[in-house]
């Protein structure tokens, strides 16, 4: 818990950091510190909704001296290291996730895909029996013309060499 006259000796101070931290503060309501610590902690947390843990120790840095520019960077430091190894943590996981996952889709994909191909070649096999049973001797007809058709450019080209 901090100490009142640790508090009453910086209040200027303390105040400016109170107001900065959470900006909901008014300065009636600050102005309104008469030394008793609960008081104020009460206060800030009826307005604030934070924790009476986080607010202790907040005003509990200024007792310490981490009311100096420095101390209140290496927290801030400290506390960003902090976030930053959760975040890298969660995006690592995240992302063996994802790439688990890409993976069993594309192994899904490529096997719909077969899938899909197959059933297209059996559907063209049957139609085009369905064709030469229906039209029998234009079929045939077709079937002479393409092959005259490539003996003939395979004739030039090798005629070419």
């Amino acid at each position: 818990m901090p100490n009142a006259q640790t508090l009453q000796g910086n209040w200027n101070e303390i105040k400016g950091k109170l107001r900065t931290k959470w900006g909901q503060l008014t300065n009636d309501d600050l102005g309104a510190f008469n030394g008793n610590v609960d008081q104020l902690v009460g206060m800030i947390q009826r307005k604030t909704g934070e924790a009476r843990q986080a607010i202790e120790q907040f005003l509990d840095s200024f007792n310490k001296g981490g009311s100096s520019i420095a101390g209140q960077a290496a927290e801030y430091a400290s506390q960003a290291t902090n976030r930053i190894a959760e975040y890298a943590q969660g995006a690592g996981e995240y992302a063996t996730d994802f790439a688990s996952h890409a993976g069993e889709r594309v192994q899904q994909g490529f096997q719909q895909g077969t899938e899909q191909a197959n059933e297209m070649v059996r559907q063209g096999y049957k139609q085009a029996t369905r064709v030469v049973r229906h039209n029998p001797a234009e079929s045939v007809a077709v079937c002479f013309g393409a092959g005259v058709l490539v003996g003939l450019m395979f004739g030039m080209m090798l005629s070419n060499r």
